[in-house]
């Protein structure tokens, strides 16, 4: 499975970093950001392979723990990894590093709660995360063992950690590596992305008891600085509405816009919209019907490395009929219809 699993797409990275608007050292560190890319993508490639690796030939038997192990450890805006552990950090002086213990035994308690998954692999892994990555560094990822955060440089983004959903979105690419094992280009990669935004959506509504009306379905809104605000940028992306002009991430909203090689953190959005319509058109909570479909279609079915988003669709089509809730079932289909699905 090769997946980026950050939060920010690379073409935001490097937009900004040609963006004469900000100082020269913003830009410089967007562009560092952009190019640390290919070093922990190939890390997290090799760490994704161990794990399920591992899975296969050493978990026979082990004893499981009934709840995960949450750790936070803090890299001092340094980028060795872990960095140095944060002791007892969920009563951590440190906001970032208390937020991040609070949230992440949240997703994990979402996980358990609702869908009866123990930890990311089902098997009760330590949830590790890292906070005060690098310098300012604008971003977020799950690097195929553990999640990193940096702070974002105050500017166009602001600590990673404060937004829910973005913390919700990359544990789940976590789920994603332990389940579908969705490749991380052309439709399989639109996937990938789109359970992380899917999950992490209903994460942060799950967090704040919100109904699908209630919600406002943004990904990212809590990380968006003060100058990407002024610029009329309030979100990363709308599940709602992907081609709106307030994404700082704008994505295609039908499947006959997708083109293959399309960057996955875009052709995401069609399969959103699809999610974010069924869940609108069933009403109530979305990880009580919408969300337990995708679940059951996203880890049901075994490693689907080249799942199509059409194939995709027919899984959550026909668990949907399983149900023999006619409602349930018109949502669903009209859903995927009206994205060419």
């Amino acid at each position: 499975m090769k997946c980026m699993c950050s939060i920010i797409p690379s073409n935001v990275l490097k937009r900004f970093a040609r963006d004469k608007k900000l100082s020269a050292s913003s830009r410089r560190r967007f562009a560092e950001a952009a190019a640390h890319e290919t070093h922990w993508r190939k890390l997290r490639e090799l760490n994704a392979a161990a794990f399920a690796r591992a899975q296969l030939t050493l978990s026979a038997g082990e004893s499981i723990s009934a709840v995960p192990a949450v750790t936070v450890f803090d890299c001092a805006t340094g980028t060795a990894l872990p960095g140095s552990p944060v002791p007892n950090p969920g009563a951590s002086s440190d906001p970032t590093a208390k937020r991040t213990f609070v949230e992440t035994t949240a997703v994990a308690k979402f996980y358990k709660t609702l869908f009866g998954r123990n930890s990311i692999d089902n098997l009760g892994m330590t949830l590790q995360s890292s906070v005060h990555y690098g310098v300012k560094y604008n971003n977020a990822y799950w690097n195929g063992s553990q999640m990193v955060y940096g702070d974002g440089d105050s500017n166009i983004f602001v600590d990673f950690t404060k937004a829910r959903d973005v913390i919700g979105h990359e544990l789940t690419h976590g789920v994603t590596q332990y389940t579908a094992q969705l490749a991380y280009a052309d439709e399989p990669g639109g996937l990938n992305e789109s359970m992380s935004d899917v999950f992490g959506s209903m994460f942060r509504q799950w967090r704040s008891n919100q109904t699908v009306n209630q919600a406002d379905w943004l990904i990212g809104k809590e990380i968006m600085g003060p100058a990407a605000l002024a610029r009329g940028y309030t979100c990363l992306r709308d599940m709602a509405n992907p081609a709106a002009q307030h994404c700082l991430a704008p994505q295609p909203t039908h499947y006959s816009q997708y083109r293959a090689g399309m960057d996955p953190h875009s052709s995401s959005g069609i399969p959103n919209l699809a999610f974010c319509r069924a869940a609108m058109t069933i009403g109530g909570k979305s990880w009580i019907v919408a969300g337990r479909i995708w679940y059951k279609a996203l880890t049901g079915f075994g490693p689907s490395p080249n799942l199509s988003m059409a194939k995709f669709a027919a899984r959550t089509r026909s668990i949907a009929r399983a149900t023999r809730k006619t409602a349930v079932i018109t949502a669903i289909n009209k859903a995927w219809q009206s994205v060419g699905l």
